[in-house]
């Protein structure tokens, strides 16, 4: 019988190469179609190994979602960008691997992350994604967020929607 270790902790700056894999998987995944090509080849590109590890060497508030060791999964959460709003904490991130996207475990991140955050104080929150991730805006629906603001975002010469799904 083969056993696996699942785990959810805190991410470390020697799991930098790790995440730069998961986070690469997922955003070509979410976004291919989506944002144009080179925009989002320009975007992984910057969030390599090298960036994780310092935004992890100064204590970037994150979690990691590991399968046998390796990073499947993140998310990145702090203060919300949207001041003067009930909404005072933020999910900036929160990525699954596709081969591990179905079995709850974007659930148990978000749990997490929230969880962290109301720890802290933060206990409204928001996460933003682009209208057209049908997948992200469905999960975030199906967690109980609801549309509270959209803007728009340049990627590039493309202009996309982004929603802000809020909770209380």
């Amino acid at each position: 019988m083969t056993t696996c270790d699942i785990s959810l902790r805190d991410p470390r700056p020697e799991d930098a190469e790790s995440l730069a894999r998961a986070h690469e998987e997922a955003w070509r995944y979410a976004y291919q179609g989506i944002i144009p090509h080179l925009p989002l080849s320009q975007m992984i590109a910057r969030r390599g190994a090298g960036w994780w590890q310092r935004s992890l060497e100064r204590n970037m508030p994150a979690l990691m979602l590991t399968f046998d060791g390796a990073a499947a999964g993140y998310a990145t959460f702090g203060r919300s960008r949207m001041r003067g709003t009930p909404y005072s904490g933020e999910i900036f991130e929160l990525y699954v691997a596709p081969v591990y996207q179905g079995a709850g475990f974007g659930r148990r991140l978000f749990d997490a992350a929230r969880g962290k955050l109301s720890a802290s104080g933060r206990d409204g929150l928001i996460v933003w994604a682009l209208a057209d991730n049908e997948s992200a805006c469905g999960f975030y629906r199906r967690l109980g967020g609801r549309p509270v603001s959209e803007v728009f975002e340049s990627f590039g010469a493309t202009s996309l929607k982004k929603i802000g799904f809020a909770w209380h």
